[in-house]
């Protein structure tokens, strides 16, 4: 059995409130600073916030969030930046999926809580990425872990701008052990792959859940950097692409790499599977899916 964690709960919550201010934050400023190049006469985009709530099962409270969605901007096409603190008894499918996942206890104690960010960017330009980051916490009264992580997903592929996403990720991740940047781009790799298709979604990232080494602080510590990888490892690449003229073929090129994204998200993603099985916003669960796209 784990304790309560209540101060370990709240750190974590309150974290990732403090990643989504300074992701909206920076998004907004490329919206502001985006001043030649194509849709630079539009005027900037700007989040449109809304408090997302969930409901337990007798109608009470059992968390929510914010969900802050950026549609039709000069740089973002659709970018969507939740954070959440859910709590409450899970239901019989997402028993069975933790049971499967070899958490014990939970049929006896089903009780959850959780907390994390999610972010989905897709943009305007072609040549500039679209990009995915979660980090979050979950924690029941017989386990807590860590999961989360970023990866890149240009549909017009520069090797330069693969270069600089995963330094930036290993950078991050080498203060805590030479051992944990290996790992978990090779878990990206595996977890981010399209069977279907027989390729991956994108260029890759790094990617962990379950993640409990036994030492919370530690475990934590890795969390919020991976978190702060994520602003250095993409917005550079957005500064440098976005102002780049492109093409039908390019713009069509993007909207079948979206079907692509969109494929995975709904087939095969954890966390929209679980965010739907608990009962979340299905808005907000379904944020990650472009605005446009086209499939072959």
């Amino acid at each position: 059995m784990t304790e309560d964690f209540a101060t370990e709960k709240q750190q974590a919550a309150a974290w990732f409130r403090t990643l989504r201010d300074q992701i909206v934050e920076a998004f907004e400023g490329l919206e502001q600073s985006h001043i030649s190049g194509p849709l630079s006469d539009r005027a900037p985009g700007m989040f449109d916030v809304t408090t997302t709530k969930r409901s337990a099962d007798d109608g009470g409270d059992a968390g929510g969030g914010l969900m802050s969605v950026m549609r039709g901007g000069r740089v973002f096409e659709k970018v969507g930046v939740n954070v959440s603190e859910v709590y409450g008894t899970l239901g019989d499918a997402a028993q069975k999926s933790m049971a499967a996942r070899g958490v014990p206890g939970i049929a006896d104690d089903p009780r959850f809580w959780a907390s994390g960010i999610s972010l989905v960017a897709h943009m305007q330009n072609p040549h500039a990425p679209a990009v995915h980051m979660n980090t979050r916490m979950f924690w029941t009264p017989h386990a807590w872990w860590f999961g989360g992580g970023s990866d890149l997903n240009p549909c017009i592929e520069y090797a330069e701008d693969t270069d600089h996403f995963h330094a930036a990720q290993k950078a991050h991740l080498d203060p805590h052990g030479s051992e944990h940047y290996p790992r978990l781009k090779a878990w990206a790799d595996e977890y981010f792959y399209i069977p279907h298709r027989n390729r991956g979604r994108g260029v890759g990232g790094i990617f962990m859940d379950d993640h409990n080494s036994g030492d919370w602080q530690a475990d934590f510590a890795l969390t919020q950097d991976i978190g702060r990888a994520f602003l250095p490892a993409f917005v550079p690449l957005v500064e440098k692409r976005r102002s780049q003229e492109w093409s039908d073929a390019d713009k069509d090129a993007q909207l079948v790499h979206r079907g692509l994204y969109a494929e995975y998200n709904l087939v095969y993603d954890r966390g929209t599977k679980f965010g739907l099985a608990t009962g979340h916003d299905a808005n907000a669960v379904l944020m990650s899916l472009p605005p446009l796209a086209k499939w072959v």
